[in-house]
């Protein structure tokens, strides 16, 4: 049985409230100041919180707590938004009927204890940064997961878009069942459709017995369909379908096969302009993108480096079974790059500090033989040495080496990063010497 925390003035709404929580035969706990809540807190009489929306925000802050839903008077987006970012875990508008507050505490009970700093999931999937741009993703993500909504992950590349799927699944009452990823692109169009809705024995030749796809493996838990915009237009009604049915086909077969789903998916590409070119369903973008999220690039969350550095170092040093730490100074130069290729980047960077590192600490000197990285704010310029042309030279021969150490060595996707044609890469590993 559910023990909820009832925080707010005492009024006749929230004796209403009151009253409907006892009828659900629920125990409840009241207090009208936020000192009084934090006992209760502290004591861990409570599995839920309901708290008036000028108090809200306050109990959300605390470390350890129940999930915490908010009770606003009345509807205002503005204010939903704040409380969102703040912590709360959910909104409800008062006066709650029966239905209101059995679909409140459902969801409330779903979700995992909240612990400071991060969303209840595996280390492996811990979201690091505590910086505006995280904060706000954390609280999208805690408002999503309690859902079956479909959400659409937007982002560059190495953003950390399937850590993200992941994040909602393990935050979501799906976190028992499977979580299934599979990469529209790296799958050829031909073999796409069998992968994902399966197929009967004889559908093509080389079905030799019956194959349950991937839609079936994920029923009841969340299937992550990354690179979405590579889908080809064909694929893309049949997967309308199943979004709107909950029912698909197997290649060759005429029965269909229900399933109950959570679809998340990511993409690079602009669909918007997929969209206007042709090139993607317009009905489907809108079925997808319910829920947009956008995962800031690295550039423009600085804030978060030293924490995702430590972290990353911590993380590769146990793996490699290397006992290193990172120079105070190292991190300062590692929070000046612009890390083109994001988080994934800057872990491939730390990764290969730790691995290749020489002693207990790793140094400014280290940092800069082994990634090529140069502290940008202490860096000395010879009054010799002024030359636009010059400087151009040094930064170009910078990206390229890093871009290739990013794509470990792949010329193409290095002229992707760098954002030049594969021909004008050769020219410049060839002008600057880089093999």
């Amino acid at each position: 049985m559910h023990r909820v925390l009832l925080l707010g003035p005492d009024d006749e709404a929230r004796r209403a409230l009151h009253l409907l929580i006892d009828r659900r035969g629920l125990a409840v706990v009241a207090a009208t100041e936020l000192e009084s809540a934090k006992k209760h807190l502290a004591a861990a009489d409570c599995d839920i919180v309901m708290a008036a929306s000028e108090m809200a925000a306050d109990v959300a802050k605390i470390g350890e707590r129940p999930p915490v839903i908010a009770i606003l008077k009345t509807r205002d987006a503005a204010t939903s938004q704040a409380l969102l970012a703040a912590g709360v875990d959910d909104i409800a508008l008062e006066p709650l009927d029966e239905l209101a507050l059995g679909l409140a505490l459902h969801h409330a009970a779903a979700r995992p204890k909240h612990k400071p700093g991060h969303i209840e999931v595996t280390s492996e999937t811990a979201l690091v940064g505590d910086g505006p741009g995280m904060t706000k993703l954390r609280a999208m993500i805690r408002t999503v997961a309690a859902t079956k909504t479909t959400v659409l992950i937007t982002g560059e590349t190495g953003t950390g878009k399937e850590l993200v799927a992941r994040a909602i699944h393990e935050a979501s009452p799906r976190r028992a069942q499977r979580f299934v990823a599979v990469n529209c692109a790296a799958i050829p169009e031909s073999l796409l459709e069998s992968e994902l809705f399966g197929h009967v024995r004889g559908a093509f030749t080389d079905a030799v017995r019956d194959k349950a796809g991937l839609f079936e493996d994920a029923d009841h838990g969340t299937l992550f369909l990354d690179e979405i915009g590579e889908m080809p237009l064909a694929l893309q009604s049949k997967l309308l379908r199943v979004l709107q049915d909950s029912e698909l086909r197997r290649v060759g077969d005429s029965a269909p096969i229900t399933v109950d789903v959570r679809l998340i998916a990511a993409t690079l590409r602009d669909l918007d302009a997929e969209v206007a070119a042709g090139r993607f369903r317009e009905d489907l973008f809108y079925r997808l993108n319910v829920v947009p999220l956008q995962i800031p690039p690295l550039r423009e969350r600085p804030e978060d480096i030293p924490a995702l550095a430590r972290h990353f170092a911590a993380r590769h040093g146990e793996r490699h079974h290397r006992d290193v730490v990172l120079a105070g100074d190292v991190v300062e130069a590692l929070a000046e790059q612009p890390w083109p290729g994001n988080v994934r980047d800057l872990e491939n960077t730390i990764e290969r500090l730790v691995v290749l590192a020489d002693g207990p600490t790793i140094d400014l000197a280290f940092l800069e033989a082994v990634a090529h990285v140069k502290p940008t704010s202490t860096s000395q310029i010879d009054d010799q040495e002024l030359s636009i042309k010059k400087a151009t030279r040094s930064l170009e021969q910078d990206l390229i080496r890093r871009a290739l150490g990013v794509t470990q060595g792949n010329r193409t996707n290095a002229a992707k990063l760098l954002e030049i044609s594969h021909r004008a890469l050769l020219y410049k590993m060839k002008e600057y010497g880089i093999s």
